[in-house]
């Protein structure tokens, strides 16, 4: 099998001064891509910091014989975004590849979630991915060519407790993707996202030291370089953690055709309900929503002749 290389790429990261950013930059830069190093290095519940942790990186790729520059803007801020595309096509004239994987938690009880609480999250996790896709767009299209990966979670694929703002940004990760991956698909622009568990600043005290140690973050970083490389898929989502990797996917039940008219009741789905939620028979996920349309037409034919 080939190496898989990024010569002549140029990459964005964000939020990689540390952490699984810093190693999807280091391994991109290992592999030859020039890599804009976006961090702006506040805590993880995203109050202050400063831009040194994105310097401290671009050193790390100096020292690789790697080519780099570091940004200090908030993906959750327009006017920081574009500065960081104009610099970036200021310095290397084009943009290849964007993983978007800065975050913060701010976890609480639903009870005890403040507005402020969700709006920060939200604005990181989702209106920070958007906003440097979006930016950097109509770059990769023309060009006829661009590589995105989101980063989501097992928290908004199937949840956790604390955490209902950032399982919200995090699968709605998984639904801008799902829409992007059919508006890139003639501009040759291929998304998929990450769905990683691994041992940094955002998970440090959340686990034992001992499964930690099994959860570092470049066990990520080789599935993230296979989601970005030439001939990558699109509209996947990789799960990966301590060097083991699986696809998760939305899929759905065959269903039943339960009636029209007088004929549909709520008592007439629920004695259709176990043929409704039988998951012994499910369907791919959909490669567009007219698919999904589709289906349920099929389904309602074969009811209607039945």
């Amino acid at each position: 099998m080939s190496d898989i290389r990024f010569d002549g790429r140029v990459a964005i990261v964000t939020g990689a001064g540390g952490g699984l950013g810093r190693c999807h930059a280091l391994e991109l830069a290992r592999r030859g891509a020039k890599v804009v190093i976006n961090d702006l290095g506040p805590s993880m519940d995203g109050s202050g910091g400063s831009s040194a942790a994105a310097e401290s990186v671009v050193k790390e790729i100096e020292a690789l014989g790697g080519e780099a520059m570091a940004n200090g803007s908030s993906v959750a801020d327009a006017a920081g975004v574009k500065k960081m595309i104009d610099d970036t096509m200021a310095k290397f004239g084009r943009i290849d590849i964007l993983i978007a994987n800065a975050g913060i938690l701010r976890d609480k009880s639903f009870s005890k979630m403040t507005q402020a609480d969700v709006d920060l999250v939200i604005d990181v996790h989702l209106r920070g991915s958007f906003m440097p896709i979006h930016a950097a767009w109509d770059i990769m299209k023309e060009q006829n060519y661009g590589r995105i990966v989101v980063t989501t979670s097992s928290t908004g694929l199937y949840g956790n407790f604390g955490q209902a703002n950032y399982g919200a940004a995090k699968l709605g990760l998984v639904g801008m993707m799902n829409t992007l991956k059919i508006e890139g698909a003639k501009n040759n622009i291929k998304i998929n996202a990450v769905c990683p568990v691994a041992a940094t600043a955002m998970t440090e005290g959340l686990m034992p030291p001992a499964v930690l140690e099994q959860l570092k973050p470049e066990y990520v970083s080789p599935g993230v370089m296979n989601l970005v490389k030439d001939d990558a898929p699109t509209g996947v989502i990789l799960s990966a953690a301590a060097g083991a990797f699986s696809i998760a996917r939305i899929v759905e039940t065959e269903g039943a055709f339960v009636g029209q008219g007088d004929d549909l009741t709520a008592e007439a789905v629920a004695a259709k309900w176990d043929q409704i939620t039988d998951t012994s028979k499910t369907l791919p996920a959909f490669k567009a929503g007219g698919e999904h349309s589709q289906h349920m037409f099929a389904v309602v034919a074969g009811g209607v002749k039945a």
